[in-house]
């Protein structure tokens, strides 16, 4: 009896591992237009953070909501300054609606680009920018963005800094 007890508590822990392993569909990376369509985008968010002489902070985020495109941009600045810029060092904000036109454009710099799983690190210093992107769908649980290249990132930081100005 207690082989059949034991035999039976080791074939259940090999249930529990073996559905606790991680999908090898979501390994490695995905792209951007090719594996994770359009479609599927939810939301992105873009955060470069300096805490050294002259303090900045900048964040760009784009969301879907139901088929409703909204952007948001905060900067703050500290000049002169070290540390985090917080919500008192505030220098331009805005949330507003943006267009179907907008949000084609927004998805065609995004287009390209990768996401992997999101990974911690213990590394301290790093500006960022740090990028995620969230999406629907079979790769949801990659969030980790990476621009195709230097070029499309910073046709990305023009494209927000202009709607950014011109809200």
């Amino acid at each position: 009896m207690k082989k059949i007890i034991i035999g039976i508590m080791v074939f259940m822990a090999l249930l529990f591992v073996a559905g606790c392993a991680e999908d090898d569909s979501v390994k490695g990376s995905k792209t951007v237009g090719k594996d994770i369509s359009e479609s599927e985008i939810a939301e992105f968010i873009y955060t470069y953070s300096n805490i050294n002489y002259n303090a900045f902070y900048q964040r760009y985020w784009f969301t879907n909501e139901d088929g409703k495109y909204m952007f948001f941009h905060e900067t703050r600045e500290r000049p002169g300054e070290y540390g985090p810029a917080t919500e008192e060092d505030v220098v331009n904000s805005g949330f507003f609606d943006i267009s179907d036109e907008v949000w084609n454009e927004f998805l065609a710099i995004m287009d390209g680009g990768t996401v992997k799983m999101r990974e911690d690190s213990a590394e301290s210093g790093d500006s960022g920018p740090w990028m995620y992107l969230y999406s629907t769908g079979k790769y949801a649980q990659l969030t980790e963005y990476s621009f195709e290249s230097y070029e499309k990132q910073a046709e990305f930081e023009d494209f927000c800094l202009s709607m950014s100005e011109n809200g």
